[in-house]
């Protein structure tokens, strides 16, 4: 699709009669009747009363419309503009959702381009195309795509708290974009200026350690994703001298880590996650460490999904590390495999048809069924923990997990979240750990199995360029495991 069509549906969008959340309009044209279902906004703001359903009365939302509208008066200067959107906020914080659900939704339609305006400047711009004035045409063109919308929020910004407000309104509104797709706009409005509020030109990267503030501290507590922490000496375990935890931080929200890592400094690469988070276990000598283990990255704002920020983090804390630890020479994960267990079930059988008659008739007895099953290989899997080292079931399970990680792909790219992160930051498969993580979550997640990727700093472009090509890194460990039928 060229800037012309796109610019046209997008156009066709703001027409009056569109019906924006892709239902029926407003009007059933078989019956000549009112169809049923709630008002659009704009019939909403004309009326007089308010209908069931509805939060904000008609009279409420036109006040709350010409707040917004006195924000981006451009006769007033930005103090002034701050001052009035940090009312708005103070107004905001005190409604139920549903009339911040109004709020939005005013938010995103009666912010939106001129329809005429865009009209025009596209089709100025298409006669320009391949003449001199069409540098000028794309100027006027921009001009007219930029949206009143914009500078409403970046209004917001300007007040001390609105950059907060604004994060945490985009996290509120994510979970209702699916039912109501008159808010798709505002959303995609927040991401693209939080794509650039919050590039790593503006970002800080920080240590946290035991000596930070306790208030950072309890964030970490809150907001680790990965392995919950239980106490205060789990924390500062996690924070010892052989441990390393950076985040990166945004001026605007100054004590916030808006993505941190947890690092432990040891002298191999790491089978599983109890030792690393034995609260007795000895302390290593940073100085003479060769190794670190990246055991859990944490993102903790929804407001900022789609924004990303691991991969930098994860190039700049090597890059930290090196300068201040030069022995260190290995750099690795000790990794999650979340989606294994919801994938196993459906290729089950598939996986079980590919063993040849010798390995079939060993899972077989193992599993008590001749020919073995996928329903029985998956049932005699859930008690993962108590299988030896030679069980045929425990052996199709690890070649079962190295499929899934490292060819088990949807639209070029691997199906699981955390191996996707990993292998597109240039890392690759290399080793699967049988019972890395024993606990209730590690057994939901992945019948206790961990993957540690591997960064090879010196081929981490052109394990990128494989997976550009559809072709996932591993060592030759995982290759192994790949199944051959």
């Amino acid at each position: 699709m060229n800037a012309g069509d796109w610019i046209t549906r997008g156009v066709s969008l703001l027409r009056p009669g569109h019906a924006p959340d892709g239902t029926k309009a407003a009007t059933d044209s078989t019956r000549g009747k009112r169809a049923v279902g709630p008002r659009p906004l704009g019939e909403r703001l004309e009326a007089t009363l308010r209908r069931p359903g509805e939060a904000l009365a008609p009279r409420a939302l036109r006040n709350a419309l010409v707040e917004l509208q006195s924000v981006v008066d451009p006769q007033i200067s930005e103090v002034e503009a701050g001052r009035r959107a940090h009312a708005v906020v103070q107004w905001y914080g005190a409604r139920e959702l549903d009339e911040r659900r109004d709020i939005w939704l005013l938010m995103s339609e009666r912010f939106a381009p001129d329809v005429q305006k865009l009209s025009t400047a596209r089709d100025r711009h298409e006669a320009a195309v391949g003449t001199p004035d069409e540098g000028q045409a794309e100027i006027g063109l921009r001009r007219a795509l930029a949206s009143p919308r914009a500078r409403l929020l970046q209004r917001f910004a300007i007040d001390p708290d609105g950059m907060r407000f604004l994060v945490d309104l985009r996290a509120e509104l994510l979970p209702h974009l699916k039912g109501d797709r008159r808010l798709l706009p505002l959303e995609a409005e927040l991401e693209h200026l939080f794509s650039t509020w919050f590039d790593m030109a503006f970002l800080d990267l920080r240590r946290i350690s035991w000596d930070s503030p306790a208030s950072l501290i309890e964030k970490l507590i809150q907001y680790e994703a990965v392995h919950d922490i239980k106490s205060w000496a789990d924390v500062k375990n996690r924070l010892d001298s052989d441990r390393r935890c950076y985040g990166f931080f945004h001026p605007r929200l100054p004590n916030t880590p808006l993505i941190f890592v947890e690092v432990a400094l040891v002298d191999h690469i790491s089978e599983g996650i109890v030792p690393l988070l034995d609260e007795a276990a000895a302390v290593v000598r940073p100085d003479k460490a060769t190794t670190a283990i990246f055991y859990s990255i944490s993102n903790t704002q929804a407001g900022l999904k789609g924004v990303s920020f691991g991969d930098s983090l994860i190039k700049r804390v090597v890059e930290t590390l090196q300068d201040e630890l030069p022995r260190l020479k290995v750099f690795a994960t000790l990794s999650p495999i979340p989606g294994f267990r919801g994938w196993l079930p459906k290729k089950a059988d598939e996986i079980v048809a590919r063993l040849d008659e010798k390995r079939a008739a060993e899972l077989g007895r193992a599993v008590g069924s001749l020919p073995p099953t996928g329903e029985r290989f998956l049932a005699a899997a859930d008690e993962a923990l108590a299988l030896d080292a030679r069980s045929p079931v425990r052996q199709l399970l690890l070649q079962a997990a190295a499929e899934y990680l490292g060819r088990a792909t949807a639209d070029g790219k691997p199906v699981d979240p955390v191996a996707r992160f990993h292998l597109g930051n240039g890392a690759r498969v290399e080793r699967l750990n049988w019972g890395g993580d024993p606990s209730p979550k590690g057994l939901r997640q992945s019948y206790g199995l961990m993957v540690n990727y591997l960064y090879d700093l010196k081929r981490l472009d052109k394990h990128r360029a494989w997976l550009a090509q559809g072709k996932v890194a591993v060592s030759g460990g995982i290759d192994d495991l790949f199944l051959k039928g």
